[in-house]
C-alpha cells in the first residue's frame, strides 16, 4: 500500500499550487494599456475605457483578460481604383491615424477594430474621391483630408475609436492623362510668358509716349540727350561719331550773299 503524503509535502503542494494560480492571475499593464475582463463570458468590473493600468489580478480559470493598447495606430490604405466625377481613372491610397478611446466598445462592440477601420476607410476613399474632380484632387488635397476624416471618424465612433488624422498619400494617373497634364502646364507658362512680354512693351511704350513728349515741350532737354548719348558712344574708341547740328545754327553760313546793283553814275 502507498503511504500518504506527509503533511509538509502537502502544504509545499498546496504553496506551489497557489503561486502558480496566482501566476496566472496576475497582469501588469503598461501605461498605453488598458484591460477588458471577462467573466464566465460576461463583461467584468467594466470601467469605461477599461481598466489599468498597474498590476491587476484575475480569478484563473474564471476571467478572461483581454489587453488593448491606447497608442495611435498608422495604418495604410490600400491603392483604390477611383474614378473622379470627371470620368478620370486614377489609383489612390492613403494613410490613417487612429486610437483607442475606449476600450469595452473596441472589444465588445466589433470583432476587428482594425479591420473594421480599414474596411471603412478603403469604403469611404473611393466614395469621396469618385465626387471630386481631377483638378480638386490634386489642388485642394487638405479639404479633402478634412472630409475624408469627418467621415470616418463618424462612422467609427461607435466602436470606441478616434480617428485623428487622414492624408491622402499618392494620385497615380494614367500616363496618357500625365502627358495631357504636362501639355497642359506648358501651355499656361508659355500664355503667362506671352502676356508678361506683352505688359512689358505696354509700360515701355507709355514711358516712351511719355519721354517723347517732355522732349518736345523742351529742346534743352532734347539737347542734353544727344550730348549724354554722344557721351556713351565716345567709350568706344572705334566708333565714328557724326554730331548732329541743327539746321537753323548752319542756315546763315549757307545763305547766298545778296548781290547788290551798282549805283547810278558809276561806269
Amino acid at each position: 500500500m502507498s503511504q500518504a503524503l506527509s503533511p509538509t509535502t502537502s502544504l509545499l503542494i498546496f504553496l506551489i499550487a497557489l503561486i502558480v494560480l496566482l501566476a496566472k492571475g496576475m497582469y501588469v499593464l503598461r501605461e498605453y494599456e488598458r484591460a477588458v475582463i471577462f467573466r464566465f463570458g460576461r463583461l467584468a468590473r467594466g470601467l469605461i475605457g477599461g481598466i489599468g493600468p498597474g498590476v491587476i489580478i484575475i480569478i484563473p480559470l474564471v476571467d478572461k483578460l483581454v489587453r488593448v493598447s491606447l497608442r495611435t495606430i498608422t495604418m495604410d490604405v490600400p491603392p483604390q481604383d477611383v474614378i473622379t466625377k470627371d470620368n478620370v481613372s486614377v489609383k489612390v491610397n492613403a494613410v490613417i491615424y487612429f486610437r483607442v478611446v475606449n476600450a469595452e466598445k473596441a472589444i465588445v462592440d466589433v470583432e476587428d477594430y482594425y479591420y473594421a477601420t480599414s474596411m471603412i476607410a478603403q469604403t469611404t476613399l473611393r466614395s469621396v474621391l469618385g465626387q471630386s474632380q481631377l483638378d480638386d484632387l490634386l489642388a485642394k488635397r487638405d479639404e479633402i483630408n478634412a472630409d475624408l476624416q469627418r467621415i470616418i471618424d463618424q462612422a467609427t465612433e461607435p466602436w470606441g475609436i478616434k480617428v485623428t488624422t487622414v492624408e491622402v498619400k499618392n494620385v497615380d494617373l494614367p500616363q496618357e492623362m500625365q502627358r495631357a497634364i504636362a501639355r497642359q502646364a506648358e501651355a499656361e507658362r508659355e500664355r503667362r510668358s506671352k502676356v508678361i512680354h506683352a505688359e512689358g512693351e505696354y509700360q515701355a511704350s507709355q514711358r516712351l509716349a511719355d519721354a517723347a513728349d517732355v522732349l518736345s515741350r523742351n529742346p534743352a532737354a532734347l539737347q542734353l540727350r544727344y550730348i549724354e548719348t554722344i557721351m556713351t558712344v565716345a567709350g568706344d574708341k572705334s566708333s565714328t561719331i557724326i554730331f548732329p547740328v541743327p539746321v537753323d545754327f548752319i542756315s546763315q553760313f549757307l545763305r547766298q550773299p545778296e548781290k547788290t546793283d551798282p549805283k547810278p553814275g558809276t561806269g
